[in-house]
């Protein structure tokens, strides 16, 4: 059986254990020196003696007798490896300095065995980081080893980056004697790792930080809560200015893609270069490609509003000065949503969604401009974005309901008609009138649906009055949308309407604006043509406020023109005749030059849609005044609260049955 000092010695194979009297087994022999020898087999240099461990004249360690008196123990395989391990291998004392080194360790830092010898770690490893917390885990039987990535000194001045792994070496005792260190190159990995995190965080167009670098950045400046200051009574605050390009994709359809790269390569220098290098502190502000022709500015510790908004300000300077791409001169400007606050008040993900929508905001406004986030209005956006999403539950729901607003005849005063006016009873906001959804559903498409309900209800109601009031034969008005005519066959919706509800297509009045009537393409007139021939009254809504164009009037299946709300507001009631006559020269009053105007203009447009054979139906009427100047241009029908508010279909029930004839006595 081996003893206790050879099974040391292949366990420990770095430690010359004969050299170290308490490895031997007591009362052992004590072995003989063996004399060093170069690992060549004849030394370079003249050896001092058997215990010199290097070669005086080419450093490389001595290993023991040389090949005559080879004796294969296990101390010298081990040594052997030790010498020539390709990965770097040191012994470390109990004082931190390098008792033996390897020659790959040696090379990899630049600089000879020998001259390692007795080195303290310190001076080719930072100390800084260390693991002191490992080591005494270490020291202390918690763990066998542990391993780390360090940054070696090489002598050239450079880092070397290395995988160490350190285990502890005891004596039979149990005791700590040496640390043994594995040192592995991983220089090129971290490299490697280095270059795919760059790209994993930048844009590779730009080479700006990308969406995923903005925030990290943006959480970390959002979990850094400090306390109040002087300066920042709320606590830190951060800010973000996010912007668009206008106009971007017009440049890409006409002078290409390659072309609108180059101009987001050019935008993005200007930002990174115009804004971090004139700022005191240029790494507190992050500039970022979030997608597309879209940026943003990250300031993590903002000053104020003033602060940001005047960061704004200076990306629309940034940008106005035109760019020079590919011999193309290009006039570009941007739109920016600014926001800030306390970190206290917000999380990364509603700072970032206030800034999206305070973009488009800007962009609504006109363009080329920056918008500061209104809390008001972004609760209003809020609203419509709930709104828009509720519109299509609510018609299964069945929360709409439809009012009647009566048209009346200016020559007679008796009620030919009434518009249905759709309402969305909304179990939070109330009642809402169709300006406040009506909008959301074109832009959503629920239009088409809500629409072919409003109609269908509205045909049934219409039926009835008929049924009561056969000798009327009052119509119904039904608001017909633009995207209901490109959407859906509106004409089988009509048919269908009709045949269900028994309406006959003359008491069916369909209202459409001018903007969807005489826009692009022949849709809409082929379907207006083929309401027509079915019988079906066609109404242009809001006349005088669109196109205007009198050469459809005359083209279209149009019987009726619907005058604007806003012609009739200049209808005010006479001014009373002053006491005495005025003064020649003095001028008329302005609002009686408005109310001649607006009378001429309206008189005119009754005028003309006579001679075309139309009938004019006038909006928002408010006074008996206005009322019967209306009916001296010559207006057919009227409809306002001077007649009736929108109310129930049974309030028109009610006018109508009021101005049936008594019965006569038989």
């Amino acid at each position: 059986m081996p003893g206790q000092n050879e099974g040391a010695d292949a366990h420990h194979p770095v430690v010359r254990h004969e050299e170290s009297p308490h490895h031997r087994h007591p009362g052992a022999p004590v072995p003989a020196p063996a004399a060093a020898v170069h690992p060549s087999g004849t030394a370079c240099g003249t050896l001092d003696g058997p215990e010199q461990r290097f070669c005086p004249t080419c450093s490389s360690p001595l290993s023991g007798p040389g090949p005559a008196e080879a004796d294969p123990t296990g101390d010298d395989r081990f040594r052997t490896a030790f010498c020539n391990a390709g990965i770097g291998m040191a012994l470390i004392g109990p004082d931190d300095r390098i008792i033996e080194v390897n020659p790959a360790l040696a090379a990899l830092i630049g600089r000879g065995v020998a001259n390692l010898v007795g080195t303290h770690l310190h001076e080719i490893i930072d100390p800084e980081g260390l693991p002191n917390r490992l080591f005494s885990e270490l020291v202390h039987g918690g763990r066998e080893r542990f391993r780390v990535e360090k940054q070696l000194k090489h002598r050239a001045g450079h880092a070397v980056w290395s995988k160490v792994t350190v285990s502890l070496i005891r004596d039979g005792a149990g005791e700590p004697l040496y640390t043994l260190a594995l040192v592995e190159d991983i220089t090129e990995q971290r490299r490697l790792g280095d270059r795919l995190e760059y790209q994993a965080l930048h844009d590779p167009l730009t080479r700006l930080p990308n969406r995923t670098f903005f925030f990290e950045r943006l959480d970390a400046a959002c979990l850094t809560v400090e306390g109040p200051s002087p300066t920042q009574p709320d606590g830190r605050r951060v800010g973000v200015c996010y912007l668009d390009l206008d106009g971007f994709a017009a440049i890409n359809e006409t002078l290409g893609h390659h072309i609108g790269d180059q101009l987001l390569i050019a935008v993005a220098t200007r930002l990174r270069h115009g804004l971090t290098d004139s700022h005191p502190h240029p790494g507190s502000h992050l500039v970022a490609r979030m997608g597309g022709d879209e940026f943003a500015v990250l300031v993590p510790d903002s000053a104020g509003s003033e602060q940001l908004t005047g960061l704004a300000a200076r990306i629309l300077e940034a940008l106005e000065r035109p760019f020079d791409v590919a011999g193309h001169r290009l006039v570009i400007t941007a739109s920016v949503g600014v926001v800030e606050r306390s970190v206290h008040e917000t999380t990364p993900t509603d700072l970032v969604k206030d800034a999206d929508a305070t973009l488009y905001w800007s962009k609504a406004d006109g363009r080329a401009r920056w918008t500061l986030y209104d809390p008001d209005r972004g609760a209003h956006q809020l609203t419509r974005q709930r709104l828009a999403t509720a519109l299509r539950p609510a018609l299964e729901r069945g929360e709409f309901t439809i009012e009647y607003q009566p048209l009346v005849g200016l020559a007679d005063g008796t009620v030919h008609g009434a518009e249905a006016l759709v309402r969305w009873r909304h179990p939070r906001y109330g009642t809402l009138s169709p300006d406040r959804f009506i909008p959301l559903a074109e832009e959503s498409g629920a239009i088409v649906p809500l629409g072919k309900w409003v109609l269908e209800e509205s045909c049934r109601q219409a039926r009835q009055w008929l049924s009561e009031f056969p000798d009327t034969e009052t119509f119904v008005s039904v608001n017909l949308a633009a995207r209901q005519i490109w959407d859906s066959d509106v004409v089988a919706d009509v048919a269908r309407a009709l045949e269900t509800t028994g309406l006959p297509a003359r008491l069916l009045q369909l209202e459409i604006t001018e903007s969807a009537l005489l826009g692009p393409g022949g849709r809409p007139s082929q379907a207006l043509q083929a309401l027509a021939d079915m019988g079906v009254r066609i109404a242009i809504d809001d006349f005088g406020t669109g196109y205007s164009n009198l050469a459809y009037l005359s083209r279209l299946p149009v019987h009726v023109l619907k005058l604007d709300g806003t012609f009739i507001k200049g209808f005010r009631d006479p001014a009373p005749a002053p006491l005495t006559d005025p003064p020649l020269t003095d001028p008329p009053r302005h609002g009686a030059r408005r109310s001649d105007a607006d009378e001429q203009i309206v008189g005119a447009m009754v005028q003309l849609a006579h001679t075309l054979g139309l009938t004019v139906t006038a909006e928002g009427i408010e006074s008996a005044a206005q009322a019967e100047r209306l009916r001296l241009t010559g207006c057919d029908t009227a409809q306002g609260w001077y007649f009736a508010r929108p109310g129930e279909a049974e309030r028109v029930a009610a006018i109508l049955r009021e101005a049936r004839p008594a019965p006569t006595a038989g």
